[in-house]
């Protein structure tokens, strides 16, 4: 009997010391899971820090990080295509990198420009002409030549190119592909859908918005067509998809902001179109004045009024179709342009620029060391290309 309680009185000592061994390693491991999640509170504080202390810093200065000669020639253009630099002229045309290599050059004769950039492709066409010649920011992609007079262009980023044709009682909106094969064709009569006043191809080049002026009894009137050149067009008679009809307003300005995002400019509203093949409505807003320009990216609309109040002179809403929000912003500058980062845009001219976030925080405002000419980004963060009469000068903000 004495055996079996020493045995009984070992072992439960034994499970004792295991529980108890047990409870070591159970503390052990929990004080190690809190040591970790301070560890992570903590390095999360410092993110949150860094990444507001970023949002709120102020530039007052830049550095030229880098600058090479160029050529000035008179009556050229300078215009941003892409992350290059497109200038242009009646007699030709070449685009350039941020170190001033010419990546082409056309030559022609060209009595009226007419342009369109979409991304990094561009149609430069000749107004009355009947040439039209197609190129990115990397090399030539190819001409067209038509058969009729020409009144307007659009390309997309694929280097399809849409014309609006002059003949003698209808007007003519082909679209071509980059060496000049016809792929699509459609009529404009006055009297029925009306004259089309602008128009623009998404960046894949499926999508056509086309914004027609007409007046019925007097009463001016403007239709909003779109139509798909892929298979769910192809089942609609002159692949028109959708129709949008406005009484009593003028809409002279359509863009597609990307693929599935389209907007349309009138004299008392902005119209926001979605959709990936058949556009619809997505939200409306009315303007109350004059619009003064229109600036957009693949992410934002930006109008330009003048000020409702005395203590700017403009006033710029943003509109983000994304997420429906509208932001409004006062300036007192004058300017030449103004294009939108991630989360920013700039207002610029020849002296001088803003930079300002989507919350507000006026990022950088100062005065250029000489007259710029245009202003585009550099690839990284407050990194940017000033174009000059005699140079392109990398700049980085201080």
């Amino acid at each position: 009997m004495a055996d079996i309680k020493n045995y009984l009185e070992e072992k439960e000592k034994r499970e004792q010391a295991q529980l108890g061994y047990k409870e070591k390693i159970a503390r052990h491991k929990m004080a190690t899971f809190y040591k970790v999640l301070l560890m992570l509170a903590v390095l999360l504080i410092l993110i949150i820090i860094v990444l507001v202390q970023y949002k709120r810093h102020v530039y007052t200065n830049y550095e030229t990080i880098a600058t090479v000669s160029r050529e000035m020639i008179s009556g050229i253009t300078d215009t941003r295509i892409g992350n290059a630099v497109l200038s242009y002229s009646k007699d030709g045309a070449h685009c350039t990198d941020a170190m001033g290599n010419v990546r082409w050059n056309q030559t022609f004769e060209i009595q009226d420009v007419k342009l369109d950039i979409n991304g990094d492709t561009v149609a430069i066409g000749d107004y009355n002409g009947r040439s039209i010649y197609v190129a990115n920011s990397e090399k030539l992609l190819g001409e067209i030549t038509t058969n009729m007079p020409i009144r307007d262009i659009a390309v997309s980023q694929k280097g399809y190119v849409t014309a609006v044709l002059a003949d003698t009682d209808v007007t003519w909106i082909n679209t071509y592909n980059n060496n000049g094969e016809l792929l699509f064709y459609s009529q404009a009569h006055m009297d029925e859908s009306g004259y089309p006043v602008d128009i623009s191809l998404s960046p894949n080049g499926e999508l056509l918005c086309v914004s027609y002026v007409y007046v019925d009894a007097g009463v001016l009137k403007t239709n909003i067509g779109f139509f798909n050149f892929g298979p769910v067009g192809a089942e609609r008679n002159d692949y028109l998809v959708s129709g949008f009809n406005y009484t009593d307003m003028l809409i002279p300005y359509v863009r597609f902001m990307n693929d599935t995002t389209a907007f349309a400019v009138g004299d008392s509203r902005l119209m926001i179109f979605t959709g990936a093949h058949i556009p619809v409505t997505q939200e409306e807003h009315v303007l109350d004045r004059e619009i003064q320009a229109v600036y957009y990216s693949d992410k934002y609309i930006g109008l330009v009024f003048m000020s409702d109040n005395n203590e700017n002179r403009y006033q710029l809403n943003v509109y983000e179709p994304a997420t429906s929000k509208k932001r409004i912003f006062y300036f007192d500058m004058d300017y030449t342009d103004v294009f939108f980062g991630k989360d920013y845009f700039v207002i610029y001219n020849e002296t001088s620029c803003q930079i300002v976030t989507m919350d507000g925080i006026v990022k950088f405002s100062g005065d250029f060391t000489q007259n710029v000419r245009l202003m585009l980004p550099a690839g990284n963060t407050y990194k940017y290309l000033l174009i000059t009469d005699d140079s392109i000068d990398t700049i980085q903000l201080r």
